[in-house]
């Protein structure tokens, strides 16, 4: 469906139904599928033959969702996870053994950060954190021989960092390694970084693309650009002998990364989302177009007046003229970037409690990124495992406060911060 526009790819893609099928993508609340001949099922698990054949690998309802997904990333396939964190996790360790190494922005969302710093350091694979502001120099200092990928979020949570994707990419590449890029509070109505150079997108289906609260998901997208074959890269290019000895690049061509990813990683850790939550995340993606427009336009409302109150001692937003990454935005979010703002309120952690709990309308939760307003203070919440030092790393202060501003009337947001501000 590439010769639609996004907006229209949101509602149709991924789906078709014939004479007679429902018109809505259905649930398909099974684990198994039925063959009248046991050839078949051999070629399905020999991977010769495509097919339904147990539901953590592959199910007809998740089938559908990672397609529009792909399209909408501009990606030859996807596949859905039970979360982001198992997205983040599963589009590592799909290339990264033990003994392997990654260069990463230190500016990540503090559970990846966790997962990269703690979890999988103890799995044996060593990360390198680096200012996503870091000169083209000062990236190439932190690749070592064994560095198999560079990973960098679109837009940091919390601290709304935009990476210079093209020179992350630039970088990476020169070096034969892929670059993945955690699209998750662009989207892709927002940003498309495999137009940029990025080569492997992961989301956090939770936030955005659900947009309601009703479900944990994740998802890895594959752009099909990237030369597996360039000689660094046997796991792609020699027998996989837990599948008789598939060649990954040989059979499945500019796809091997996501089949390998569904293949080896699926099968082995069993990370699959559910048909439930697929339906769930699929009625948020025909409406993700509209939603990011309004997120937007009601975000910017928001920083702008925050920025004008003498009560307020800092605010960072990419879309407001004032930000050191407005540039950055402008080329690589020119319509937009998220309804996420952070800014800080002078007096400190006690003056953000007190302005937080003052809220009416916006609601304090461990969440970002619905279409309700919600606030929340990362450094003593989704952040608080990080050291200070880490923390500022990352971008992110002690009187920081994250406020995701939903899709409500903006005047009823406004009201809402003004009384808050009152109380203060």
């Amino acid at each position: 469906m590439s010769q639609y526009h996004i907006d229209t790819n949101c509602i149709h893609a991924g789906y078709t139904p014939g004479d007679g099928e429902p018109r809505v993508v259905p649930i398909v609340q099974s684990t198994t599928y039925k063959y009248d001949h046991a050839e078949t099922l051999g070629k399905l698990f020999d991977l010769e033959q495509d097919g339904f054949f147990y539901t953590r690998l592959a199910n007809p309802t998740l089938d559908a969702v990672e397609k529009k997904i792909a399209a909408l990333e501009g990606g030859v396939g996807a596949l859905l996870t039970s979360s982001g964190q198992a997205a983040s996790l599963i589009s590592v360790l799909n290339i990264c053994r033990a003994g392997g190494h990654v260069v990463c922005s230190s500016a990540i969302y503090g559970g990846t950060f966790n997962l990269f710093y703690k979890t999988m350091h103890e799995m044996g694979i060593d990360f390198t954190f680096v200012s996503p502001e870091s000169t083209e120099e000062e990236l190439n200092a932190a690749f070592q021989p064994n560095t198999r990928c560079v990973f960098a979020e679109t837009l940091s949570n919390p601290a709304l960092i935009v990476t210079d994707l093209e020179l992350f990419a630039k970088v990476a590449h020169a070096h034969g390694l892929p670059l993945i890029v955690d699209n998750t509070f662009a989207t892709p109505i927002n940003c498309r970084p495999f137009e940029f150079g990025a080569d492997i997108v992961i989301h956090s289906t939770t936030k955005y693309m659900d947009g309601h609260a009703v479900q944990v998901g994740g998802a890895i997208v594959d752009s099909g650009k990237f030369d597996w074959n360039n000689g660094k890269f046997p796991e792609f290019t020699e027998p996989d002998e837990s599948y008789h000895g598939v060649v990954y690049c040989k059979q499945f061509g500019n796809a091997a990364y996501i089949a390998k990813a569904r293949a080896h990683l699926m099968r082995d850790l069993g990370a699959q989302a559910s048909p439930q939550n697929a339906f769930l995340l699929n009625l948020g993606l025909e409406t993700l177009a509209l939603r990011m427009e309004r997120h937007c336009s009601n975000a910017l409302k928001v920083a702008s007046f925050l920025e004008q109150d003498d009560r307020i001692a800092w605010v960072n937003y990419p879309g407001l003229k004032s930000s050191k990454y407005y540039d950055l935005a402008q080329k690589y979010m020119p319509n937009g970037t998220c309804g996420v703002i952070s800014f800080g309120i002078k007096g400190g952690r006690e003056a953000a409690a007190k302005f937080m709990e003052s809220l009416k309308l916006a609601s304090i939760v461990v969440h970002v990124a619905d279409l309700r307003t919600c606030v929340l203070h990362p450094a003593s919440t989704t952040h608080r495992q990080l050291t200070d030092e880490q923390l500022v790393e990352g971008g992110i202060s002690a009187d920081m406060i994250r406020m995701s501003v939903g899709i409500e009337n903006p005047e009823d947001i406004l009201d809402d911060i003004k009384q808050a501000l009152a109380q203060v």
